[in-house]
């Protein structure tokens, strides 16, 4: 046991825990995005927190699981077949089926809430997802997630205790600002149209990196601050134009 936390023990240890720390929660920005819309469709406020929670304990299983079958992750990035001279690896695979899905996925987000907002006008009640369907879709996304953040952690340390620490810490931090990234997105229907435009981004950058052409995503990342900044901007400005309306006589 002594052997096994003694990495954690050194300051070369402490640095890389604290950097792929800082890394798995970047990483896990989009995952967080994702389970906040998903789960802002199940009607029940119990049910959303369950569906948050379980969603992201699945995904801290996996990638816990993952971490104990290294050997097996570095064969996923070897080529499985070839297509000409372009190899097909395992991660290419998985990348490519998530970012199609993401994609699609996202892309009838919107679709819907161009539709519910229709059904606001006329009265129909707004599409509802039960706890279930929810947990499947995050279980399905966090797969694809899984990976990604995986194989970074693998190609940042060595030392299994150290990618442990990282990837449970990261998740403790999601479980704890999951539930506020949730009501902040949803409040705002403005930033859950961002969130989602932020999304099929991610796809599309999955589906490309499985073609092996590499897309640094802190680009993305500043990108999407930047947007939220100036939507966070236009909010208090219409916040500010309403109440100055408010406080007008009639």
């Amino acid at each position: 046991m002594q052997e096994f936390i003694a990495p954690l023990l050194t300051a070369d240890g402490i640095v890389s825990l604290i950097t792929l720390l800082f890394m798995e929660i970047v990483l896990g920005i989009d995952n967080i995005i994702f389970i906040a819309i998903i789960c802002g469709y199940i009607p029940d406020r119990k049910e959303q927190s369950r569906a948050r929670i379980i969603g992201l304990l699945l995904a801290l299983v996996f990638r816990i699981g993952l971490l104990f079958t290294i050997s097996w992750i570095a064969r996923m990035i070897n080529p499985l077949f070839y297509i000409g001279s372009f190899g097909v690896s395992g991660r290419d695979i998985i990348l490519f089926a998530g970012g199609v899905f993401l994609i699609i996925k996202t892309l009838k987000e919107i679709y819907h809430k161009f539709k519910d907002a229709e059904a606001h006008k006329s009265g129909n009640p707004s599409r509802k997802m039960t706890m279930i369907q929810a947990i499947f879709q995050i279980m399905v996304i966090d797969v694809v997630f899984s990976f990604d953040s995986i194989i970074t952690a693998v190609g940042l340390s060595n030392q299994i205790v150290i990618m442990v620490g990282a990837v449970i810490g990261a998740m403790m931090v999601m479980i704890a600002f999951a539930p506020y990234v949730s009501d902040f997105i949803n409040k705002y229907p403005t930033l859950k149209m961002l969130a989602l435009a932020f999304l099929v981004v991610i796809g599309v950058i999955l589906v490309v990196e499985a073609l092996h052409i590499h897309f640094d995503k802190s680009y993305v990342y500043v990108a999407l601050g930047f947007s939220l900044l100036v939507e966070m901007l236009n909010i208090k400005m219409r916040s500010l134009s309403h109440r100055k309306k408010a406080d007008e006589p009639k």
